[in-house]
Order: C-alpha cells, then structure tokens, then sequence
C-alpha cells in the first residue's frame, strides 16, 4: 500500500476517532442526564443535540467540557503508547495512530483558544458558563503550546524512527 493511501486512512480514521470519542463523550453524558435529543450530522461531523432548558448551567458548561477533556485523555493514552505502537510491524496502523495522534492533541486546544469565534462558538458556549471565556481561551492555548512542544519533542521523533524502518 502507498505512502498517500495510508496517509489518507490515517485521516479518515483520525476524523472517526475524534468523532467517536469528543461526541461519544457528549451523548454519554446527555443520555445520564436524560437531555439528549438527537444527533445531527453536519458534514464530516457531527453534534449531540440536547434539551438545554432542562440543563443548569453547571451541567451544560460540563457536557460542553467533557468532549475536550476526553479528547486530551486520549492523546496522553497515545502518547504513552507511542513506544509499543512505533514497534507494530503494520504501516497503516502506525499511520492511522500518528493521525489520531495529532489529532487529540491539537484539534480541540486549537479550536477552544482560536477558532471557535469563527464557528458559532460551539462548547465555547458551555464552557464559559464555568469560566470566563478569556480564562478558557487562554488555558486552551496554553494547552495547544504545551501539546505542540510534547508532539515536536516526544511523538514526531518516535514516529519519523518508526516509518524510516
């Protein structure tokens, strides 16, 4: 299998993960609560829609959080395994790791410090129940910092060594 096929699996299973988990996380929470409406595909993604009315703030600004925070758990998982993935004798599947990989660590940070203004605000909205807006802003992009100096000093090495084999 060619480097671009496996380059495009490790996206597709990257967008899958992140919408498995970060939306998985949603609707577990919405289901435990008994709010959740439906889920509304939205092109390469999708949202859990819920009965906000019937949420405190408190519970919103946590079913809001709870994708991010599930997402950064995940990333660190990856990245303690990144040893024991690296040594897979299977190409694709270290491709779909680093992919999946990068995503957890950055799609979320980068979204919640940067991007979410341009969106609608999405969980920003929930969060900022919980903290201030700028408070939120500023520990995302402090995460988002903090994950690029981990992946370029930990997870890109161990990757590179990986597919030069």
């Amino acid at each position: 299998m060619g480097k671009r096929t496996r380059q495009y699996l490790g996206l597709l299973s990257a967008v899958a993960a992140y919408n498995i988990l970060h939306e998985g996380a949603h609707l577990i929470y919405a289901l435990f609560l008994g709010v959740f409406k439906q889920i509304r595909f939205m092109g390469i993604g999708m949202q859990i829609v819920v009965d906000a009315g019937r949420m405190s703030n408190t519970q919103l600004g946590i079913f809001c959080l709870l994708g991010a925070v599930t997402t950064l758990v995940a990333a660190g998982g990856l990245i303690a395994a990144a040893d024991r993935i690296c040594r897979a004798k299977s190409k694709v599947f270290k491709a779909c790791m680093y992919y999946i990989t990068i995503t957890m660590l950055f799609a979320d940070p980068l979204y919640l410090s940067l991007m979410y203004g341009f969106f609608g605000g999405g969980d920003m909205n929930g969060i900022a129940l919980l903290v201030s807006e700028r408070i939120a802003r500023l520990c995302f992009g402090a995460l988002l910092l903090v994950n690029g100096f981990t992946f370029w000093k930990s997870v890109l090495p161990k990757y590179k060594k990986a597919f030069s084999k």
